[in-house]
């Protein structure tokens, strides 16, 4: 047995700390399992808060999360280290969010009937999420990654492969979408 399925089998294995990034991931390159180890408790807390704010709830973060390093362990070979480890594991999150929400979207979609009678009155959090989720998605993942994350958008920029002055105008486009939607009058 290899693979994936071997680390879903073993035990807790002793931990390893790995000194500097490049040995992190020369180790995870030689598939020791301590070094994904380490990858996973470096990087799955902010990933998993990238999740859940991209794709709405704590199941599909999950899934995503999971899908995320499945990702990575079948490809760390092709990361070239153009970027740090953290920014390839992002954007491997988001695009797996991404799939994600797709697939939950087209699941609805199937099951829906055709008219929906108008929803009742929301909670601020929750009307908040909804507008969210009435922005354009690019759009909507910069502001995520800058106001709930935390993020500069230099790192925003090298997660969504984007020039920075996009990160920005993307986040202030997000900002006046928001604005709008959450403004408007509801009948």
């Amino acid at each position: 047995m290899t693979g994936a399925s071997q680390l879903a089998l073993m035990g807790p294995l002793p931990t390893a700390d790995f000194e500097s990034e490049a040995e992190l991931l020369a180790a995870c390159r030689r598939r020791e399992i301590a070094a994904f180890e380490q990858l996973y408790r470096t990087h799955s807390p902010r990933l998993k808060s990238i999740a859940y704010h991209t794709a709405g709830n704590r199941q599909d973060a999950e899934d995503a999360v999971q899908e995320t390093f499945l990702k990575a362990y079948r490809g760390i070979d092709g990361f070239t280290g153009a970027s740090a480890i953290g920014t390839w594991l992002c954007r491997i999150c988001i695009n797996a969010c991404y799939d994600v929400v797709r697939k939950r979207q087209l699941e609805a979609e199937r099951s829906q009937p055709p008219e929906q009678p108008p929803a009742p009155p929301l909670a601020l959090r929750a009307q908040l999420d909804q507008a969210l989720r009435r922005i354009d998605s690019r759009r909507r993942t910069v502001f995520l990654l800058f106001a709930v994350e935390g993020m500069k958008h230099s790192e925003i920029a090298a997660i969504l492969e984007i020039p920075e002055g996009t990160s920005k105008a993307w986040l202030f486009e997000a900002k006046r979408e928001l604005q709008r939607v959450l403004t408007e009058k509801r009948p």
